[in-house]
């Protein structure tokens, strides 16, 4: 191999794996879209007030989305006709909603400024929006993803998006993996603060193993009204749910005092409370609404930012792998 041949492939070795910092910057689309913003929060400001269930479902999308594979807006992508094996498939997934409110920002933001923005960036500023517009802390992300030319499997979903059985080591392994202190893992969790939880994902906390109760207790005037909604044999379970807490359409704090009360709905919302590594930091941001805010921003830059894709598309519709 010649000196050229070695030069060439170190060159193109370099180029197919910039760091995301490279890849993503605050002013991204100063030139090429510079009213991006006000656009997507401008379409998004009717739907919200429609549907205050909303936000809630676009925060809990853009968190699937990154988890597999990085923020490339694959968990967009419509199965082609006879596919069983895509994405949204995946049972991982169960309950994600309001995919096709990204489509329709993105077809306002292609009257403005055609085949310019991602899929995947639309996605990180709604899910943005989402956390601003329900009382929570306005974020500065960077911005330049783009969108992925391939739908990875349900498998795939299967295997990076955690349950909803998920413990205190599940938590931080995945998150810690993407670079996150233990502080900005407690503090994504909190997104628990809005929303609802579905009671087919709770029935195997509620009607647990006897002695399978470690880090699971619950107050019991709380625990009885999980059963009450939520009924061990209830053939309605996959539609049936459970506000997280009582301002379930509130970005705030009240998920960390809901859970120190013994009213968690789920695994990791009681077990956060007593695991030695968190314990404390639930404490904090129970009675610091401004340092969860702080916390939860910068965990949630770094999950936008982790595994962006050094090589991708733009597509013009979100639902369709151009």
């Amino acid at each position: 191999m010649d000196l050229t041949t070695t030069v060439l492939m170190v060159l193109l070795f370099v180029l197919g794996n910039v760091t995301e910092g490279e890849v993503l910057h605050y002013n991204f689309y100063d030139k090429s879209c510079p009213q991006l913003e006000n656009i997507v929060r401008a379409g998004l400001v009717p739907l919200f007030v429609t549907d205050p269930t909303s936000p809630a479902a676009l925060l809990r999308l853009m968190f699937h989305d990154c988890q597999v594979q990085g923020c490339d807006a694959s968990i967009l992508v419509d199965p082609i006709e006879g596919n069983v094996s895509y994405e949204m498939a995946s049972v991982r997934n169960f309950g994600i909603r309001k995919r096709e409110l990204i489509s329709i920002v993105k077809s306002m933001v292609e009257a403005a400024c055609p085949q310019q923005v991602s899929c995947a960036d639309i996605l990180i500023l709604a899910a943005r929006e989402a956390v601003a517009m329900s009382g929570g802390p306005h974020i500065e992300v960077p911005l330049g993803r783009k969108d992925s030319f391939t739908a990875p499997s349900y498998q795939q979903a299967d295997a990076w998006i955690p349950p909803s059985t998920a413990g205190v080591d599940d938590m931080l392994h995945i998150f810690t993996s993407k670079g996150m202190t233990i502080q900005e893992s407690v503090a994504l969790i909190g997104a628990h603060t809005l929303g609802v939880t579905h009671c087919a994902s709770i029935l195997n906390r509620l009607y647990k193993a006897e002695g399978d109760k470690a880090h699971q207790e619950m107050e019991p005037g709380y625990e009885a009204f999980l059963m009450l909604n939520c009924p061990e044999w209830s053939l309605t379970s996959n539609i049936s749910f459970v506000f997280n807490d009582p301002t379930a359409f509130i970005f705030d704090n009240l998920y960390y005092k809901n859970a120190i009360g013994g009213r968690g709905v789920l695994r990791i919302d009681a077990e956060m409370v007593s695991d030695p590594r968190t314990a404390q930091i639930v404490k904090h941001f129970a009675s610091d609404r401004d340092d969860f805010f702080r916390a939860f921003s910068s965990a949630f830059v770094k999950l936008s930012t982790s595994g962006v894709l050094n090589q991708g598309v733009i597509r013009k519709r979100c639902n369709v792998l151009d």
